[in-house]
């Protein structure tokens, strides 16, 4: 992560599965997941390599996490995340 970027773990394997905030700033990134009432994370902010959106909008980890949903609006995809489900360390701490 960069400077000013936070890595959320998935709080099961302890794999990267977000990295914000990635094409905003701090201050956006707490105001849009503030007003949902959960972190909300946009597509350049999600690890793909171990995260899937399923075809009903359901996001999980690759080791089959459940993580939340993508509730789209006017600016793209937002992924909705459950704060326990990336709650975790990394698998290195």
């Amino acid at each position: 992560a960069e400077k000013g970027e936070i890595t959320f773990y998935d709080s099961n394997t302890g794999k990267a599965l977000f990295v914000a905030p990635k094409g905003r700033d701090m201050e956006s990134f707490l105001k849009e997941s503030g007003s949902h009432g959960w972190p909300s994370f946009r597509d350049e902010e999600v690890v793909w390599d171990n995260v899937r959106c399923l075809g009903d909008g359901e996001c999980v980890s690759v080791d089959g996490t459940h993580l939340g949903h993508n509730l789209p609006d006017g600016t793209g995809n937002r992924y909705c995340i459950n704060l326990v489900s990336v709650a975790g360390r990394s698998k290195e701490e």
